[in-house]
């Protein structure tokens, strides 16, 4: 086990990644390795910890047995409890105890090599923008991503929802869909969400992502391309697009 010793980052950068490749081990080692970890994590050996290395790699070991150690040492003995409760509740509670201890040592670098406040600041922010181990291994990252990709469409929804009239530049329709990756399919699902109370201002049918729509720049109600005979191709060269009803009102006496 190196533990780190050999390995003494001064700047703030150096730390921040020694910080990233001790986290990729220990989230290897909840997930991806998780059935070799669980079986070296046996609660019929002595106290055990679950170590991060600088090279991305993990290692489940015994403590360092001099006094005081070089850098901080892990959670001890994470193998007695993993028996005695659920396996997914047991891997976050060695998540949360593993994202302390990458704190403590990154942490224990700044106060050894002198980091003053900015710089102290800095590495946080730098770590904060990261999701912790713990927020990896139960999905809430997974969850926070899609949230905020929803945020995200709901605030160009809102743009293409209040279009400014005359412009030529404007987005007037939703294009229909086309094979997508999974990363598109997650903003679909959220734009799904976002517009799943909007109906056709012709037909009074649902918003379907399938379907392109475009809005009148006069009532910017929306609208069924095939209900306004209106194709994708054709709305690209209308600059202002008003529906019938709107067209119909300008032209009564």
């Amino acid at each position: 086990m190196d533990g780190g010793q050999q390995y003494n980052p001064r700047t703030v950068e150096e730390v921040f990644r020694d910080f990233k490749s001790r986290r990729a081990g220990m989230i290897k080692a909840l997930t991806t390795d998780v059935e070799e970890f669980y079986r070296q994590c046996d609660p019929e050996k002595e106290n055990l910890c679950l170590y991060g290395f600088p090279n991305e790699r993990w290692e489940v070991n015994l403590p360092a047995e001099e006094v005081p150690p070089e850098l901080p040492e892990p959670a001890l003995g994470i193998n007695f409890a993993r028996d005695g409760m659920q396996e997914k509740d047991w891997l976050s509670l060695v998540a949360v105890h593993s994202d302390a201890w990458l704190l403590a040592v990154a942490f224990y670098f700044g106060a050894r090599f002198g980091f003053d406040k900015a710089d102290r600041k800095r590495l946080f922010n730098m770590i904060n923008d990261l999701p912790t181990i713990f927020e990896v291994v139960t999905g809430a990252a997974k969850k926070q991503a899609k949230d905020k990709s929803s945020v995200s469409n709901h605030s160009s929804s809102k743009s293409k929802s209040n279009p400014k009239r005359g412009s030529e530049s404007q987005e007037k329709y939703l294009k229909v869909s086309q094979p997508k990756d999974e990363d598109e399919e997650g903003l679909e699902e959220a734009e799904e969400d976002e517009h799943g109370d909007a109906l056709c201002g012709a037909c009074g049918e649902n918003y379907a992502s399938d379907e392109f729509w475009i809005c009148c720049d006069v009532c910017e109600k929306w609208f069924h391309g095939k209900c306004v005979k209106i194709t994708p191709a054709r709305a690209e060269h209308i600059k202002q697009y008003k529906c019938p009803n709107c067209t119909n009102k300008r032209s009564r006496p």
